[in-house]
């Protein structure tokens, strides 16, 4: 039996797996892969033809690397690309503690139903959207009606402009962000805590190990490649912001660009201004291409030290 053959027969004992990601596999190609030809947009000036968006792509003039300017050419270009980088890397760091700590304190609580409503609770942020935990912010930092001005006031505190003052913006967004995300991270790392051998804990205690050495000693370690990988994962996606937490929660307040702009609200802006879909496109693959050399770069890191726990 030949080549094709084979195939063929390991396609019809396998069809029934097959048919499982065959779903999965045409959203990956429809909406990941067949995508990818419109990056061609990034080195053109593009303009809309009568005759259909695969003529207006061809007909478009080719522009080299100009478009790749709106980033670089500005003032901004290096306030953007610090806010973007910083944020994340706050992001990635105390939101892995905070989740891997909270799925180790749900996993440690005796009462499982009682857990179960703290999870509950602690989930139920990551799906409201940014527009409402925009105006959920905004009744706290609100100047004339806010929450937190009406406590100041009670300490003979003069009322805060909150969104014309950027200096605690910062630490404003990394909360909003952990407040909403937390929650849904630690699921996938209660998961794992679920699926580790109870027989481990049960040596450690035999070891005269106290609840404490058992986490250091057990549970971190099993939870380091599935760390790893998610972290690596995040590293690949540092150049890119979450569009409606800096600009829905600060409400695209001027005063506060220094220190809520990122690439993905000064691109939509530009492209409000402008126009031209070139510019976001060079832009994404930009975010993309620098993502794809850091994942690459970390998991060579990781595979020098811990080849067992790299991605790839």
């Amino acid at each position: 039996m030949g080549a094709i053959g084979r195939f063929f027969k390991d396609m019809n004992r396998n069809k029934a797996m097959l048919m499982m990601v065959l779903p999965a596999s045409l959203w990956f190609l429809f909406f990941s892969y067949l995508p990818m030809a419109g990056l061609v947009i990034a080195f053109k000036q593009y303009r809309v033809s009568r005759d259909g968006f695969w003529a207006s792509i061809v007909n478009s003039e080719w522009v080299g690397l100009l478009n790749f300017k709106f980033l670089f050419s500005t003032n901004d270009a290096y306030i953007i690309t610090r806010n973007t980088v910083l944020y994340n890397v706050f992001f990635i760091v105390i939101g892995l503690i905070l989740s891997v700590g909270l799925a180790i304190v749900l996993s440690e609580i005796a009462n499982k139903r009682l857990a179960k409503v703290y999870q509950t609770g602690m989930f139920l942020p990551y799906f409201l959207s940014w527009i409402i935990v925009g105006y959920f912010v905004f009744s706290f930092l609100s100047v004339d009606r806010g929450v937190l001005n009406r406590v100041l006031a009670n300490f003979g505190v003069d009322p805060v402009n909150w969104y014309s003052d950027p200096t605690w913006w910062p630490f404003i967004l990394v909360v909003v962000f952990l407040w909403k995300s937390v929650g849904y991270s630690s699921v996938v790392y209660l998961a794992a805590i679920m699926g580790i051998d109870r027989s481990l804990y049960e040596a450690a205690m035999i070891d005269g190990a106290n609840k404490w050495q058992q986490i250091r000693n057990v549970t971190i370690p099993m939870l380091k490649p599935l760390i790893i990988i998610l972290t690596l994962l995040a590293i690949g996606k540092i150049f890119y912001a979450d569009f409606g937490l800096f600009y829905q929660v600060p409400r695209d307040s001027g005063p506060l660009y220094s220190a809520t702009n990122v690439i993905d609200t000064y691109v939509y802006r530009g492209l409000k201004a402008t126009g031209e879909i070139g510019m976001s496109t060079a832009a994404g693959l930009y975010q993309s291409l620098i993502g794809f050399i850091l994942v690459i770069t970390s998991n060579y890191i990781v595979r020098r030290f811990d080849k067992d726990n790299a991605l790839f």
